[in-house]
């Protein structure tokens, strides 16, 4: 029993070790290193693309709000604040045991 589970041991490493290795050699051949430098691109194109679409929606909620300003309109900010608790789970340092700090 013990002979079979370090067979078994065995055998995972060396084929984990052999598929790293396969994956690292065709890594640094010319294709592998193509398509690295491709999806770099791809990657860099898509964040410009998230980067001009964040800019249109603040410039349109800006154009927005101004309008809104101009026609006398007080439209209240949409921030997500959270709701004030009127109750707390610590106590106040002025009504501890060892009294006022």
């Amino acid at each position: 029993m013990r002979s079979g589970l370090w067979f078994a041991a065995g055998a995972t490493a060396g084929v984990y070790g052999m598929v790293k290795v396969r994956r690292l050699a065709e890594a640094l051949t010319p294709d592998g290193m193509r398509d690295r430098v491709n999806a770099a691109f791809v990657g860099a194109r898509i964040f410009r693309d998230e980067v001009v679409q964040g800019q249109v929606d603040a410039e349109t909620q800006l154009r927005e709000h101004f309008r809104a300003v101009e026609a006398g309109q007080r439209r209240a900010p949409q921030t997500h604040e959270l709701p004030i608790r009127s109750t707390t789970t610590a106590v106040p340092a002025a009504h501890t045991l060892e009294g006022p700090s």
